[in-house]
Protein backbone atom coordinates (compact mmCIF):
# COMPACT_ATOMS: atom_id res chain seq x y z
CA UNK A 1 0.00 0.00 0.00
CA UNK A 2 1.12 3.48 -1.07
CA UNK A 3 0.40 7.12 -1.18
CA UNK A 4 1.29 9.59 -3.68
CA UNK A 5 0.22 12.79 -3.51
CA UNK A 6 1.15 15.14 -7.09
CA UNK A 7 2.74 18.48 -7.28
CA UNK A 8 -0.54 20.18 -8.56
CA UNK A 9 -2.82 18.01 -5.82
CA UNK A 10 -0.61 19.51 -2.98
CA UNK A 11 -0.65 23.24 -4.18
CA UNK A 12 -4.37 22.49 -4.44
CA UNK A 13 -4.30 21.34 -0.65
CA UNK A 14 -2.28 23.96 0.08
CA UNK A 15 -4.26 26.88 -1.38
CA UNK A 16 -7.77 25.48 -0.44
CA UNK A 17 -6.93 24.32 3.13
CA UNK A 18 -5.45 25.53 6.55
CA UNK A 19 -4.19 23.52 8.63
CA UNK A 20 -3.25 24.67 12.19
CA UNK A 21 0.22 23.14 13.98
CA UNK A 22 0.59 19.30 13.99
CA UNK A 23 -2.59 18.60 11.47
CA UNK A 24 -2.86 16.98 8.50
CA UNK A 25 -4.56 15.67 5.73
CA UNK A 26 -6.23 12.68 6.13
CA UNK A 27 -8.04 10.74 3.37
CA UNK A 28 -10.43 7.87 4.35
CA UNK A 29 -13.47 5.95 3.24
CA UNK A 30 -17.05 6.74 3.77
CA UNK A 31 -20.51 5.78 3.10
CA UNK A 32 -22.60 6.84 -0.43
CA UNK A 33 -20.79 7.79 -3.63
CA UNK A 34 -18.25 5.35 -5.63
CA UNK A 35 -14.65 4.97 -6.71
CA UNK A 36 -13.10 2.93 -9.40
CA UNK A 37 -12.86 -0.14 -6.92
CA UNK A 38 -15.91 0.78 -4.57
CA UNK A 39 -19.50 0.74 -5.32
CA UNK A 40 -21.36 2.84 -2.45
CA UNK A 41 -17.82 3.99 -1.31
CA UNK A 42 -16.09 7.37 -1.57
CA UNK A 43 -13.48 8.79 -0.17
CA UNK A 44 -13.35 11.45 1.71
CA UNK A 45 -10.58 13.68 3.21
CA UNK A 46 -10.15 16.43 6.66
CA UNK A 47 -7.99 18.15 8.25
CA UNK A 48 -6.87 16.42 11.04
CA UNK A 49 -4.00 15.29 13.69
CA UNK A 50 -2.74 12.00 12.97
CA UNK A 51 -3.44 9.17 15.53
CA UNK A 52 -2.32 6.29 14.61
CA UNK A 53 -1.42 6.36 11.11
CA UNK A 54 -1.25 3.41 8.68
CA UNK A 55 0.70 5.17 6.24
CA UNK A 56 1.28 8.63 5.83
CA UNK A 57 3.89 11.16 3.03
CA UNK A 58 5.30 14.37 4.13
CA UNK A 59 5.95 16.77 1.59
CA UNK A 60 6.75 20.47 2.14
CA UNK A 61 5.51 20.63 5.98
CA UNK A 62 2.23 18.90 5.35
CA UNK A 63 1.14 15.28 6.37
CA UNK A 64 -0.83 13.37 3.94
CA UNK A 65 -2.14 10.10 6.07
CA UNK A 66 -4.57 7.36 6.24
CA UNK A 67 -5.30 6.13 9.47
CA UNK A 68 -5.13 2.44 10.36
CA UNK A 69 -8.99 2.26 11.08
CA UNK A 70 -9.05 2.85 7.36
CA UNK A 71 -7.06 -0.17 6.28
CA UNK A 72 -10.85 -1.98 5.18
CA UNK A 73 -10.86 0.51 2.32
CA UNK A 74 -7.23 0.84 0.85
CA UNK A 75 -6.03 -2.50 1.57
CA UNK A 76 -4.51 -4.15 -1.41
CA UNK A 77 -4.45 -0.81 -3.55
CA UNK A 78 -2.11 2.48 -4.11
CA UNK A 79 -3.35 5.59 -3.69
CA UNK A 80 -2.30 8.82 -6.02
CA UNK A 81 -3.81 11.78 -5.29
CA UNK A 82 -3.53 13.90 -7.80
CA UNK A 83 -5.70 17.07 -9.64
CA UNK A 84 -8.31 17.39 -12.65
CA UNK A 85 -8.18 20.53 -13.75
CA UNK A 86 -11.66 20.26 -15.44
CA UNK A 87 -13.35 19.86 -12.12
CA UNK A 88 -11.14 22.13 -10.16
CA UNK A 89 -10.51 19.56 -7.54
CA UNK A 90 -8.57 16.08 -6.35
CA UNK A 91 -9.11 12.90 -8.21
CA UNK A 92 -8.03 9.63 -6.56
CA UNK A 93 -7.22 7.57 -8.69
CA UNK A 94 -6.36 3.61 -6.94
CA UNK A 95 -4.02 1.09 -8.66
CA UNK A 96 -4.14 -2.73 -7.74
CA UNK A 97 -1.43 -3.47 -5.28
CA UNK A 98 0.25 -7.17 -5.18
CA UNK A 99 2.09 -6.79 -2.27
CA UNK A 100 -0.94 -6.26 0.20
CA UNK A 101 -2.78 -9.25 -1.38
CA UNK A 102 0.03 -11.84 -0.10
CA UNK A 103 -0.46 -10.59 3.40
Amino acid sequence: MKLEVTPKAQAWFKEEISLAPGMGIRFYGKVYGKTDVHEGFSIGMSAEQPVQPLLKEEVAGVTYFIEETDDWFFKGYDLLVDFDDQLDEPKYVFTKNQEDEKQ
